[in-house]
């Protein structure tokens, strides 16, 4: 007797068996949707309207051709027809679920928690400035790393509920590349200046400014993140295809980015009025820029993507004064070249700018194209 071995589950494959048999005739059932209907039972039942199947049919790759085998001409026409059969029950028993938090204290909450960076760094910056001159070197030290300590705190717990959230968490390639980045904010103008100049040697002078604004910034970030889901989540309700949806979506998208920016502009201004000057407002906005967008693709469900550009921007901000010092040895002259007519021209800030303007452009593009997805915004 032949033995029978379980196949692995592939929704492509088995929609082409079940779209063959349906022309098979006697072969096969007569009714290849019904199949189709029953391996995605799940979906159908919990969406609200036939976008939601659609979406879900996208994400586990079916595609108007794939739509074609069952007599239907794209992928949006055949989730209207999943719609209509599933039992209206059914339907009315998951819509009888709580529905997603959208009061004023769960809003409250989250904003509050976004604030908290922000405040802590603002307090360790203040409590600096009192004690200049007053407390020893050591105790103002302790005093930056009990602030740093708790920023960090305050950012674990803005990233973990809210907007920014996700269920899968942060990679650890992604956390690491913006910690680099975070300390570039720092430190990165005055190592460029060191090693130009010779070095490094001596003690590194600080720029605090852009962090702060980056700092205050988490709270518009979450707003901006809150506002793009809120209207696209509204959009994929109110369209009827797929094309519809992508096209509206955009504008959301570039809407979020730039309002986001206007307020990080201003926030940054603020704190060189309070902090004084010191290193570069184009890098530190072009920062918030790709931290923001590589927020909302790992929210989103492209992680990967997200840690791609961080760690872009990372390598070429230590690849700067990595070719500085290598044009020191003989014969490598023209390796330094680049970094220093860039440097010359524009100043030490261009190369954060540059770097991370740059990666936060290739995750804007990559965003536009993802997000666009209604896959992208149903719940998984």
């Amino acid at each position: 007797m032949a033995r029978v071995h379980p196949r692995t589950a592939h929704p492509a494959r088995d929609t082409a068996v079940a779209a063959h048999q349906a022309a098979g005739g006697a072969h096969g059932t007569a009714d290849p949707v019904k199949a189709l209907m029953h391996r995605h039972r799940e979906l159908c039942e919990r969406a609200v309207d036939p976008l939601e199947i659609a979406a879900g049919l996208e994400a586990h790759g079916v595609t108007d051709r794939t739509a074609a085998r069952y007599r239907h001409r794209d992928v949006f026409s055949l989730a209207e027809e999943l719609f209509a059969r599933i039992p209206a029950v059914a339907r009315e028993s998951v819509a009888a679920g709580p529905a997603p938090a959208r009061d004023i204290e769960t809003r409250a909450a989250w904003s509050l928690r976004a604030l908290l960076p922000g405040a802590a760094c603002l307090a360790t910056f203040v409590a600096l400035r009192l004690t200049d001159g007053v407390l020893g070197g050591d105790a103002r030290l302790a005093i930056g790393a009990g602030g740093t300590l708790l920023a960090l705190i305050g950012l674990a717990l803005a990233l973990r509920t809210g907007p920014l959230s996700t269920r899968a968490g942060s990679s650890g390639t992604a956390a690491l590349c913006a910690c680099w980045l975070l300390g570039y904010v720092l430190y990165g103008d005055d190592l460029l200046h060191q090693v130009l100049s010779g070095g490094p040697e001596g003690p590194w002078t600080l720029t605090p400014a852009p962090l702060l604004g980056l700092a205050l910034a988490v709270a518009p970030a979450a707003w901006c993140a809150h506002l793009f889901s809120l209207y696209a989540h509204r959009r994929l309700h109110g369209s009827h295809a797929l094309e519809e949806f992508a096209a509206g979506v955009r504008p959301l998208l570039f809407g979020a980015v730039a309002l986001f920016v206007c307020v990080l502009a201003v926030l940054l201004y603020l704190a060189r009025l309070g902090l004084g000057t010191g290193g570069s407002p184009a890098a530190a906005a072009a920062l918030g820029v790709l931290l923001l967008l590589a927020r909302l693709l790992t929210v989103h469900g492209f992680p990967e993507a997200a840690a791609t550009g961080l760690a872009a921007a990372c390598a070429v901000e230590a690849a700067a004064p990595a070719l500085i010092l290598a044009g020191r040895l003989p014969g490598l002259d023209p390796l330094a070249r680049p970094v220093d007519a860039l440097i010359e021209a524009a100043g030490t800030g261009a190369v954060p700018a540059l770097a991370c303007g740059a990666a936060a452009l290739g995750l804007l593009t990559t965003a536009t194209l993802a997000l666009s997805r209604a896959s992208a915004h149903t719940a998984a």
